[in-house]
């Protein structure tokens, strides 16, 4: 038998042509990159968000087509609206392999300032919406008996208290959480539940209150001295939807920050 070339054996180790993932949140920038790895390891792509321009843009960057790369108008927070994009998926692809919540919102409010409607904003966007897509898409792989990899994206506030963020800093906890209890839940069914923890990367949510000597208290405070780029999250993306190469892995919080959590003194 003729020894496996070296393109095989990584094709082989993440077995990722042909899958189909659904990305929420997939237009903004972090999410937009976690879609373009997977699409460059030839998955079919959903992305789900509210500006279908900021999808066409990573679609032209990608070099894609409808054949390979979908974009499905939706607001997460809204039930109707997430109840339809598993169908859409299904009508255009045939199958959900891969599922990342990836929407998010943000705010530096003051904790004696928030109001009950900020609150209830961030909540519902950053958990109510993650709790509903992965009954969803639970609910669907366990009625058909398909194994699937969900994704969570978490933040460095979920594992220890950052300022400014106090709303935030709950919800992406309670996501953390949940996504423990539901790997332990699924485990025997096959379906993987993990999530993704960036450090500090500029993105639209941070980049709006992000001053001067934030970012340099930030840098200071990461062994690496510089903030992430968006595609330093291509292998951690390409490990956890991995059927093959992340087979064994359920429950992980998988932190990318240069080294800003492991930082004391």
């Amino acid at each position: 038998m003729a020894k496996n070339t070296t393109g095989d054996f990584y094709r082989e180790l993440f077995a990722l042509e042909g899958k189909v993932a659904v990305i929420t949140g997939g237009t903004g920038v972090l999410c937009g990159a976690m879609g373009g790895t997977l699409h460059n390891a030839g998955c079919r792509i959903v992305l789900v968000g509210r500006k279908e321009e900021k999808a066409n843009a990573h679609f032209a960057q990608w070099k894609s087509s409808p054949e390979t790369a979908r974009f499905l108008k939706a607001d997460v927070t809204e039930k109707h609206d997430l109840e339809r994009i598993i169908p859409a998926v299904l009508d255009w692809f045939g199958a959900v392999n891969v599922w990342i919540n990836g929407a998010g919102v943000n705010s530096p409010t003051p904790y004696l300032e928030i109001a009950d409607d900020e609150f209830n904003h961030i909540v519902s966007t950053n958990v109510l919406a993650v709790h509903r897509a992965c009954q969803a898409i639970g609910a669907h792989w366990i009625k058909y008996k398909s194994k699937g990899s969900i994704i969570n994206v978490t933040s460095m506030s979920a594992v220890r208290p950052l300022s400014r963020v106090f709303t935030y800093s709950l919800s992406k906890a309670a996501v953390l959480n949940l996504t423990q209890n539901l790997a332990r839940e699924w485990a025997p069914l096959g379906i993987r539940v993990n999530a993704l923890c960036p450090g500090f990367f500029p993105a639209e949510q941070n980049l709006r209150f992000m001053t001067e000597e934030r970012a340099a208290a930030i840098k200071a405070h990461t062994p690496m001295s510089r903030f992430g780029n968006a595609d330093e999250l291509a292998g951690a993306t390409l490990l956890l939807a991995s059927e093959s190469a992340g087979s064994f892995i359920t429950g992980l919080n998988l932190i990318v920050d240069g080294g800003f959590s492991v930082t004391s003194i």
